[in-house]
């Protein structure tokens, strides 16, 4: 009867075991790793990733979180908003995700993201925190007076 069990569990391994090998078969796809440089990434229907440079001597990821976003809006302003709602970038070696919460930073694609900015209540780009901070500093300074 042992034996009977023990064969779904062996094939059910098997096929695991299978489908990871598969998905190691998968091309990874990198973010540029250049100092300094922020890029618009475009996800292409083959699913490769299309890599333009927007800014060179971009001093750190927030920096390049609001180009990005800058160029965002404008595509907004141009009514092309089906297509920047989201957007992606990248910048030294990680990607940027923006989209109406803020930006979140991945090392590829299909890592857990994490929150970098979040977007206040008129909608600026934030560090997470930051608005309670202030609100707070606020709150001191009329308590103290």
């Amino acid at each position: 009867m042992t034996v009977k069990l023990l064969r779904p569990l062996a094939a059910a391994a098997l096929l695991a075991a299978g489908g990871f090998g598969l998905a190691a078969c998968e091309k990874l796809v990198e973010p540029p790793y250049d100092v300094g440089v922020c890029w618009h990434a475009i996800p292409m229907s083959d699913g490769t990733i299309k890599f333009n440079k927007l800014a060179d001597n971009v001093p750190n990821m927030e920096t390049c979180a609001a180009t990005l976003e800058g160029m965002r809006l404008r595509f907004a302003r141009m009514s092309l908003a089906t297509a920047s709602r989201e957007m992606m970038g990248a910048y030294q070696g990680n990607f940027l995700f923006i989209d109406g919460r803020g930006v979140a930073v991945a090392a590829d694609m299909k890592k857990a993201r994490y929150i970098a900015l979040v977007r206040t209540g008129d909608g600026r780009l934030a560090i997470p925190g930051a608005v309670r901070r202030e609100m707070q500093a606020a709150a001191d300074a009329r308590t103290a007076n």
